[in-house]
């Protein structure tokens, strides 16, 4: 198999679904010194700074929160999906190298990022977590 048309750079942001969100910001915030960058008050999304990368909490009971199934425990995940930084980002090459794989592709789009808005590529892993392949920012 060839090797993929990428290099990894970093981890661009993890979301986290949690069920008390003022607690987590606190935490997170108070004790591990992230900022609050952004909110996205409509889909119950808080974006943390956390250095060059992004730690995302997602209210369970918000919009977003709620595509998740059950709060984190037992019957549901706590983390939404890994997103991983990747340069170049060329789609085409890159959707190629994964159907080569065998690995079930999700969809495209541009999203919001550690480093801004961007291209993105959704697909899961073996035991069917979402992983998502962000490119650099849009220009």
């Amino acid at each position: 198999m060839p090797s993929p048309p990428f290099q990894l750079q970093q981890i661009d942001h993890v979301v986290l679904r949690v069920r008390d969100v003022a607690g987590m910001v606190a935490f997170y915030c108070d004790v591990l010194g992230c900022t609050v960058e952004r909110r996205q008050e409509a889909i119950g999304l808080i974006q943390l700074r956390a250095g060059a990368s992004l730690i995302d909490l997602v209210d369970v009971d918000g919009t977003l929160g709620r595509k998740g199934g059950a709060a984190p425990g037992q019957e549901g995940h706590n983390m939404d999906h890994l997103c991983l930084r990747v340069e170049p980002f060329d789609v085409d090459a890159i959707v190629a190298h994964l159907s080569a794989h065998g690995v079930r592709v999700a969809e495209f789009g541009s999203r919001y990022g550690a480093e801004g808005e961007g291209p993105s590529q959704y697909l899961y892993d073996p035991e069917g977590n979402l992983v998502e392949l962000k490119g650099p920012p849009d220009a």
